[in-house]
């Protein structure tokens, strides 16, 4: 771990002066429109369902699409003009260098999130819930999606240090992104693809008119055992991939 928190320093430097941090309110802006034009304030739940409807574009399609630019766009400098080398010889390691853009990409996708809490509340705030907030619910979607977006972004940053092209691994992203509200019909494929699991854990079957659909029936809890599963198995791959690495 050696150079961590240089490195760390280093990478969030980086991400503060680009345009990339601009994308963090994408999302959090269409989903404010949506829930202006939705009508949730007579349901039982209006916190709840206000919090679903605003999340499912967000979920379905802006998260695992972000993982995927944050991941490409932090190893972008290094795919140029010998980065990588430049970066390896300074007095850190490899481990270091791995573990602190993970940490980096993680802390977008989280910051993603608080800003789509935000806009939950500025919504229901505008509309004039008077219900009260079901905390329980609000807070297991928004840490569960972020919790299940953090496989997807370890397999993405593993293929973008794999990947000297910006855009090919985002055109994978984009392509494996697109068919996530087919899989989620699946309730036997579904829990395992990673592009759809910040989707089934931001919208709990369990919450919805009717029990949900497809995967979306499978018990929170369950879930997360799989989230953890492929967690392990993409972050120790991108771990020893980028040891082994040739620069």
């Amino acid at each position: 771990m050696g150079g961590y928190f240089k490195v760390l320093s280093s990478e969030r430097l980086k991400m503060s002066r680009s345009f990339i941090v601009l994308l963090l309110l994408v999302s959090p802006a269409v989903a404010i429109l949506i829930g202006l034009l939705s009508n949730v304030s007579q349901t039982a739940m209006p916190w709840t369902h206000l919090l679903l409807t605003m999340s499912m574009m967000h979920a379905m399609l802006f998260m695992p699409i972000m993982s995927g630019i944050f991941a490409a766009f932090i190893c972008r400098y290094e795919h140029s003009g010998g980065g990588w080398k430049q970066l390896l010889v300074l007095p850190v390691s490899r481990t270091g260098v791995y573990f602190a853009k993970y940490t980096v990409v993680a802390v977008m996708l989280a910051i993603t999130q608080l800003l789509l809490a935000g806009a939950v509340f500025l919504v229901g705030y505008i509309k004039g819930f008077h219900a009260p907030i079901e905390w329980e619910v609000m807070l297991r979607s928004l840490l569960g999606g972020w919790i299940a977006s953090l496989p997807l972004a370890a397999l993405q940053l593993a293929v973008s240090m794999m990947w000297s092209s910006f855009a090919a691994p985002l055109a994978l992203n984009v392509t494996f992104t697109i068919p996530n509200i087919l899989v989620a019909n699946s309730s036997t494929y579904g829990p395992f693809y990673p592009w759809a699991q910040p989707l089934l854990a931001t919208l709990p079957g369990s919450e919805m008119d009717g029990g949900g659909f497809g995967a979306l029936n499978l018990p929170f809890e369950n879930l997360m055992i799989t989230v953890v599963g492929s967690f392990i198995v993409f972050f120790i791959f991108g771990w020893i991939y980028f040891r082994m690495k040739e620069v």
